[in-house]
C-alpha cells in the first residue's frame, strides 16, 4: 500500500464510511436467518430440558419457593408466582421456540423467547451457568433485529419460498461477532488472573472433577504434568486467537475450526450445559450470506453423490437375480442337497481314490440311460 492509499485511508471521512459500512451496509439476510433456525432448536432443547426438574427448581415447594429480591431483576414469575402460571410460561416458551426456529412471526416470537428465558434465570438464579445467560444476549439481539426477513414462514408469505432473504443491515451479525470476541478476550483476562492456568495446571483440576464428568478421563492423563500443561496453555493461546484473529479472513476458518474442536471435546467430556451449544451459535455469525444461500444445492449435491455412490458399490437387481439363480444351481448340484441312495452318493462324489464318476444319479454302477459311467482315471 502506497503512502497516499494509506492517508486516504486514515481521513476521517474514509474512517467514517468503513464505520458505516461494517455496521450498515445491507447484505442478504441468509446467515440471520440461519443463526435464528439454529438459536430457535437450540431453545426448544432448552425448555424441554427444564420439564423434568420444573417443579423442583423454580415450583413453589422447590428448592427456590419465591423469586430472590435482586435490584434491576424482573421477570414473568415474580408476578405469577404459581406453579400453574409457572407451567403455563413453560408451554408457552415452548411454543415460542418453535415458531422462532421455522420463522413464524419470528420478531414475537423471539421477545416471547427473551422474556420467557429471561424470567426463568431471575426465577431461580442458582441453577443456571454462563451458557444460560449467553442465551439471554443471543435471545434479545434476535428480538431486536429483523430475523425473521430470511429462511422463514414469514418470507414464504410475503415471497412464496422459504429459502429467501431480504437485504438488511448486518448490525445484528456485528453484535453476535463482537459478543464472541468479547466472550474470548475477558475469559483470557480473568483466567490469568488466578493461578491454576497460568500455571498450566487448570485441565487437570477440570477434568477431576467427578461430579461434573461425562466421560471419565484416565488417572495417567490427568496426572501426567507435560500433558496437563500443553492442554492448559494450548486452550488459553487459543481463546486468545480466537478473539482476536477471527477478524482476518485468512485465518478466520482455522481459529473457528480450532474452537469447534475445543467446545466439542468440553461438551463430550464435562456436564457444562448448553454452553457449548451457545457459542456454536456465535459461530454461525461469521458464515457468509452466499454459502447460506447455496446451502439446499450443497446438501442436494452432497446427497446425491452419496446415493450414486452407494449405488455402485450395492449389487443392481438384475445382479441378485443372477446370485440367487447360481446358489439355486449350485445347492441343486451339491450332493447333500438331497437324499441319495448309496449307489447315488458314489456317482455324487467328484473324486474317490481313483475313480473319476458323473454326478448323475446311477443304479448298479450304469448310467441309467444306459451306458456305464464309472470311468478309470489315475489320479494326477
Amino acid at each position: 500500500m502506497t503512502e497516499p492509499d494509506r492517508a486516504l485511508r486514515l481521513r476521517p471521512a474514509a474512517i467514517a464510511e468503513a464505520w458505516r459500512a461494517f455496521w450498515f451496509r445491507p447484505e442478504p439476510a441468509y446467515t440471520l436467518g440461519l443463526i435464528r433456525i439454529v438459536f430457535g432448536a437450540l431453545m426448544v432443547a432448552w425448555t424441554v430440558s427444564l420439564k423434568p426438574d420444573l417443579d423442583d427448581l423454580f415450583g413453589e415447594h422447590g428448592v427456590m419457593p419465591r423469586q430472590p429480591s435482586i435490584a434491576f431483576q424482573w421477570g414473568v414469575f415474580e408476578i405469577w408466582t404459581s406453579d400453574r402460571a409457572l407451567l403455563i410460561g413453560w408451554a408457552v416458551l415452548l411454543v415460542s421456540a418453535i415458531a422462532l426456529t421455522v420463522g413464524w412471526h419470528s420478531r414475537l416470537a423471539a421477545l416471547a423467547v427473551f422474556v420467557l428465558v429471561v424470567s426463568f434465570a431471575y426465577r431461580d438464579p442458582w441453577v443456571l451457568n454462563s451458557g444460560d445467560a449467553l442465551l439471554h444476549v443471543e435471545a434479545l439481539i434476535l428480538a431486536l433485529s429483523p430475523c425473521g426477513q430470511a429462511l422463514s414462514l414469514d418470507r414464504r408469505r410475503s415471497t412464496g419460498t422459504f429459502w429467501s432473504a431480504q437485504n438488511r443491515a448486518p448490525w445484528a451479525m456485528r453484535l453476535l461477532q463482537i459478543q464472541l470476541s468479547l466472550i474470548y478476550l475477558s475469559t483470557v483476562r480473568a483466567k490469568m488472573s488466578g493461578h491454576a492456568w497460568p500455571e498450566g495446571t487448570a485441565v487437570s483440576y477440570a477434568l477431576r472433577l467427578q461430579d461434573m464428568l461425562i466421560v471419565p478421563t484416565p488417572h495417567w492423563i490427568t496426572t501426567n504434568a507435560l500433558l496437563m500443561n500443553v492442554a492448559t496453555w494450548g486452550t488459553l493461546a487459543l481463546e486468545l486467537s480466537l478473539g482476536i484473529l477471527v477478524w482476518n479472513k485468512r485465518l478466520r476458518p482455522w481459529v473457528l475450526a480450532g474452537g469447534l474442536v475445543m467446545h466439542s471435546m468440553i461438551m463430550i467430556t464435562i456436564a457444562v450445559g448448553f454452553f457449548a451449544p451457545a457459542m456454536f451459535v456465535l459461530y454461525l455469525a461469521f458464515v457468509p450470506p452466499e454459502v447460506v444461500q447455496r446451502l439446499p444445492d450443497t446438501i442436494k449435491r452432497v446427497g446425491v453423490k452419496s446415493l450414486s455412490r452407494f449405488r455402485s458399490n450395492s449389487p443392481t437387481t438384475s445382479d441378485r437375480h443372477d446370485m440367487r439363480r447360481h446358489q439355486q444351481v449350485d445347492n441343486n448340484s451339491s450332493p447333500r442337497s438331497h437324499a441319495l441312495s448309496p449307489a447315488e452318493r458314489i456317482e455324487a462324489a467328484e473324486s474317490y481314490g481313483d475313480l473319476t464318476v458323473c454326478t448323475r444319479p446311477i443304479t448298479n454302477g450304469v448310467d441309467r440311460t444306459g451306458g456305464t459311467r464309472l470311468i478309470e482315471q489315475q489320479p494326477p
